[in-house]
């Protein structure tokens, strides 16, 4: 319903919500549906929206390289801290999303010869935050996508699943090698991110003129929890 933001929420749930004994198994748990979750709107978009492929494709390939690189770095960081950081995280991204007002492009997208390495850059940095906190990152693929080649936002959102889901899958591979994925909860929670596309594009229509206050109550939301996360943090990091 407002275009992302879902895969920031999934590792705090699973922790506090589900109980998981540890940030690593339920980051790893959370990124199988994160990956999912980015091929079932995927699918939707496809129906109904062009997607620049190519300018996709580029960006997910460098967000790949990255991603299997964040990954790593991600589980050798104490599962405490690393859970303190992304906790921070969420709370910028909430920031972001209550502050922030929609950005429309340039009409003329930059061709993308023109800008690869621009493209690749920016891929390569968002797949290293999004594999080291093992989210999809759709909520920087996006303004990543618009800076790189000037794609309007509409385009950018739609392309960015692409990314999404490579980012995700790349993610989840990385910590299921390490046997960091709970999969009957994983199977759960894409079963649960099916029904949650299914019902969102639903009310998609009828919410349409609520959009903004959406928005801004998912974003005190994400806030709320990531000061709870990051708090919770750094108390235990105090303890230790």
């Amino acid at each position: 319903m407002i275009g992302g933001g879902g895969s920031i929420i999934a590792t705090p749930l699973l922790m506090y919500a589900v109980g998981m004994p540890s940030p690593h198994l339920a980051i790893g748990t959370g990124a199988v549906g994160v990956g999912m979750g980015a091929l079932f709107g995927l699918g939707a978009h496809a129906r109904v929206h062009s997607i620049d492929w190519r300018s996709a494709g580029l960006f997910a390939a460098a967000g790949v390289a990255g991603a299997l690189l964040g990954a790593e770095a991600g589980k050798a960081v104490n599962g405490t801290r690393l859970l303190t950081l992304f906790g921070l995280v969420m709370i910028a991204m909430g920031l972001s999303l209550f502050l922030g007002k929609p950005r429309q492009a340039d009409p003329a997208a930059t061709p993308v010869r023109h800008a690869l390495l621009r493209l690749l850059g920016i891929g390569f940095a968002v797949g290293l935050l999004a594999g080291f906190f093992g989210i999809g990152g759709g909520f920087l693929i996006v303004p990543g996508l618009m800076l790189a080649v000037r794609m309007k936002m509409q385009d950018a959102v739609a392309a960015s699943l692409v990314a999404v889901a490579a980012l995700g899958f790349t993610s989840a591979a990385s910590y299921a090698w390490s046997g960091l994925v709970d999969w009957r909860v994983a199977g759960l929670l894409v079963l649960g991110g099916a029904v949650g596309a299914v019902a969102g594009l639903s009310l998609n229509t009828w919410l349409t003129g609520h959009k903004g206050w959406l928005r801004r109550g998912f974003a005190s939301f994400v806030i709320a929890a990531g000061l709870y996360v990051s708090v919770r943090g750094w108390m235990a990091l105090s303890a230790g």
